[in-house]
């Protein structure tokens, strides 16, 4: 039978979510009996029980848990849904989600706090995820990306920053093995390198292609984790020419070359670019790198 009440469906999701009558109805907002009359009322839409009834609580049936699937992901796009809305005022206040690579926290946190204490009415979250976080459903208002421009047709994307990237050691490790000649020759050098067989950095990439496999003794699964990791002695491993400078512990191998270089974009949803809030952080953003270092 078919239904179209989303209240009844909204319903069940909670008492699935929660596991009780009182806990979806102080979740709701509304009374235990409604919460019971509309799980009544969509078993006998739907001619089939949702839930096992027990001392404890109620337990999702295979047919339950199949319709709470469904309305579980509805709910999530409805709450998608109302962030990008709240994003469209014509004032830079409310909620702001930017998302990047955990690498770039060091250089864009002052960068964002120095935009809060410009725009004390913003409440940030800052949101560094290996995941490519969805703007079409209001997961983020803004994400600075890495490598070739995206190419989702509903986003505005705009060139940022190039970031720089050479091979280091730590002094210890010089110490210890000495400095390669040349990359053509690595000798029995040992270099931090990528768990993935096909690589997304381009560093990475040029690593696995280059660099004989027995060389790489050392393997992470985050870019991030390579700093720690060349600074322990590890091997010789790749990291932003910005976050090295002016540290002695380390001791710059290989510069930087346009092969290892990632170029960083500014991508923003088409619904919500033109908003104040987003428009003033890309623009206070693209200043700010001004006087980041060049590649």
């Amino acid at each position: 039978m078919a239904f179209n009440d989303w209240d009844e469906v909204r319903t069940a999701y909670q008492v699935a979510r929660l596991g009780t009558v009182s806990g979806a109805a102080q979740a709701l907002g509304v009374h235990h009996a409604t919460v019971i009359r509309h799980i009544d009322s969509l078993e006998g839409k739907l001619g089939a029980k949702l839930f096992q009834r027990h001392a404890r609580g109620y337990t999702a049936t295979e047919a339950g848990q199949d319709l709470l699937s469904v309305a579980k992901r509805t709910d999530d796009q409805l709450s998608q849904l109302a962030s990008r809305i709240k994003g469209r005022g014509d004032q830079v206040t409310g909620e702001l989600t930017v998302t990047s690579l955990a690498v770039l926290a060091p250089l864009l946190t002052p960068a964002l706090a120095a935009f809060r204490k410009a725009h004390p009415e913003i409440s940030m979250k800052f949101l560094t995820d290996e995941r490519v976080l969805r703007l079409e459903y209001g997961e983020a208002h803004l994400a600075i990306r890495a490598g070739a421009p995206p190419e989702q047709p509903d986003n505005v994307v705009q060139k940022f920053y190039r970031q720089g990237f050479a091979l280091y050691a730590s002094r210890g490790y010089v110490e210890a093995h000495g400095m390669p000649l040349s990359l053509e020759d690595v000798g029995d050098h040992h270099f931090i390198g990528s768990t993935e067989e096909a690589p997304r950095a381009p560093f990475f990439r040029w690593l696995n292609e280059n660099v004989p496999a027995r060389n790489i003794t050392f393997r992470v699964n985050q870019i991030v984790s390579a700093r720690p990791a060349i600074h322990a002695g590890l091997g010789i491993g790749f990291s932003t020419t910005w976050v090295e400078d002016g540290h002695d512990d380390v001791v710059q191998v290989f510069g930087p070359r346009d092969e290892w270089n990632s170029q960083l974009w500014l991508v923003t949803h088409v619904d919500l670019h033109r908003t104040a809030k987003v428009q003033t952080i890309t623009a206070f953003l693209k200043d700010w790198a001004q006087r980041w270092p060049a590649a």
